[in-house]
């Protein structure tokens, strides 16, 4: 898959009236994405994505304390000037894509690493033990 197929994805799956502002969403979730990952995942998930997405995810470097998903999605309101509720979306619509390229092995792997609060992101449901 290409890189503007992705951003075509993104932009039906976010509903952005613009390419221009799907190309947007998802650098900056990508970006923020690569500063949480680590590891083989980091390197399969690169792998996964077209070589333009590859370079954005890959060109950051990944915080010593991973955030939780809602720690995500406040840094990334934060870095690009919008609400939680707007950070939230475009979290949602890139991520979404992100994890259907990915796969539901590598997508497990990627959630087995990551805090609480990602699955959601990604779009599946976060399950949980109840404690005893």
């Amino acid at each position: 898959m290409r890189f503007h197929q992705i951003e075509e994805k993104i932009q039906y799956e976010g509903a952005y009236p613009t390419r221009e502002r799907a190309e947007d969403v998802t650098r900056a979730v990508l970006a923020a994405l690569g500063r949480q990952l680590t590891g083989d995942e980091r390197v399969d998930l690169a792998a996964c994505l077209p070589v333009e997405a590859a370079l954005v995810f890959t060109s950051q470097i990944p915080g010593r304390q991973p955030l939780t998903g809602w720690g995500f999605v406040k840094d990334l309101a934060t870095r690009t000037g919008g609400t939680p509720a707007t950070a939230r979306w475009d979290t949602g619509a890139v991520l979404t894509v992100v994890g259907h390229l990915a796969g539901p092995a590598l997508l497990d792997r990627i959630l087995a690493q990551l805090p609480s609060g990602y699955a959601l992101l990604f779009g599946r449901a976060e399950l949980t033990q109840a404690g005893l």
